[in-house]
């Protein structure tokens, strides 16, 4: 583990987790987070990520202590890189003495560069060749295998046992005061609803609408359909009701983080694609079937295989950096509603079961 130096010792230890990504980037790194908070009790833990994951760090108290925002930088295609920003934020970074920066965006090729700039007295990550001794970085080698096994493995080199790999989302009353309002909205009752969710970030992740919408007619009896989406999404989420008929509730933009945690912990299953919210159902103990298009799977499956189904071909441009498939979409194509169904149907009766 790394030491507590003497500079050190008469104040807590300053942490810097460094992780600008999205809702599933960072569920899938709290694992480490609880290891890190195990090995660092007393200290105070900043996550440095997008704007959005102010949130995310109020959820996670005391996995977290607080949240900084990154402004982003040439490079880095999450958000825009406003001229003049990422100096100011450096600066105000080196102002803060941490005691360690970890840099858990990525191989490194570009994160690292932003995370030694932070000024720290010792800082660690993902690189190219193993690091020196502290104070200077330690980089272990950009491993394969999933990314919650990737993230343990950058902690567990500096010390701090694991915790166990489970992902957790701590829900909250205003939660399910959310669901219950929208339960009550639409006529919905736990277990008694299907959720689909046909969206991604990228088109080139999504499973063709109107698939979804096959899927959706296949299981609607006795089941209901619940369409799930962020506001930007509301016109793939109208060609999906409209395609799948009446008694579809669309709830697209109608949910905040909180009660949609809620909505697919109480869904009887939830089919989507590879993207965030397939991780948040596993992180509140939901069951899914996960279209993976474009994506490592092998690196973002819900590590739960038991409650979790995961349907992928795996053409020789896998994984996919593109915003748009310039190939046919051959990765989604191939996947059939028929399969998709008979996993959900597999699933559900699991349920049963259960």
């Amino acid at each position: 583990m790394v030491a507590t130096s003497v500079e050190t010792a008469g104040r807590g230890r300053r942490i810097a987790v460094f992780r600008a990504l999205q809702l599933g980037d960072l569920l899938c790194a709290v694992p480490a987070l609880r290891a890190l908070r195990q090995g660092e009790g007393g200290a105070e833990i900043a996550l440095v990520g997008l704007p959005w994951a102010r949130t995310f760090v109020e959820r996670y108290r005391p996995l977290v202590d607080r949240f900084v925002a990154f402004p982003g930088a040439p490079g880095f295609p999450e958000q825009a890189a406003p001229a003049g920003r990422l100096a100011a934020f450096l600066a105000q970074m080196r102002e803060e003495r941490f005691d360690l920066a970890l840099q858990m965006h990525g191989s490194g090729q570009r994160s690292n560069r932003i995370v030694r700039a932070f000024g720290a007295a010792a800082w660690a990550g993902f690189g190219t060749h193993a690091g020196s001794a502290a104070p200077g970085p330690r980089l272990l080698p950009w491993p394969g295998g999933h990314e919650i096994e990737r993230l343990l493995a950058l902690t567990s080199s500096l010390g701090y046992r694991p915790c166990g790999a489970g992902l957790e989302f701590p829900l909250q009353a205003a939660d399910f005061t959310g669901w219950d309002q929208l339960a009550r909205t639409h006529g919905l009752a736990a277990g008694a609803y299907v959720c689909i969710h046909p969206g991604a970030r990228l088109p080139s992740r999504r499973w063709p609408v109107d698939r979804f919408a096959a899927v959706a007619r296949s299981l609607r009896k006795p089941w209901r359909i619940v369409v799930t989406g962020a506001a930007e999404e509301a016109d793939l989420a109208r060609t999906l009701c409209a395609a799948v008929g009446a008694g579809t509730v669309n709830l697209c933009g109608q949910t905040s983080l909180g009660s949609l945690a809620v909505l697919l912990r109480r869904a009887r299953l939830l089919v989507c694609n590879d993207t965030g919210v397939s991780h948040l159902s596993a992180a509140v103990g939901g069951r899914s079937v996960v279209v993976s298009c474009g994506s490592e799977s092998a690196r973002w499956a819900p590590l739960d295989h038991g409650r979790h189904i995961v349907l992928a071909d795996q053409p020789p441009c896998r994984p996919c950096g593109f915003h748009d498939c310039p190939y046919g979409h051959i990765c989604a194509l191939r996947i059939e509603p028929a399969a998709v169904v008979g996993a959900a149907m597999a699933l559900l009766r699991q349920g049963d079961e259960g």
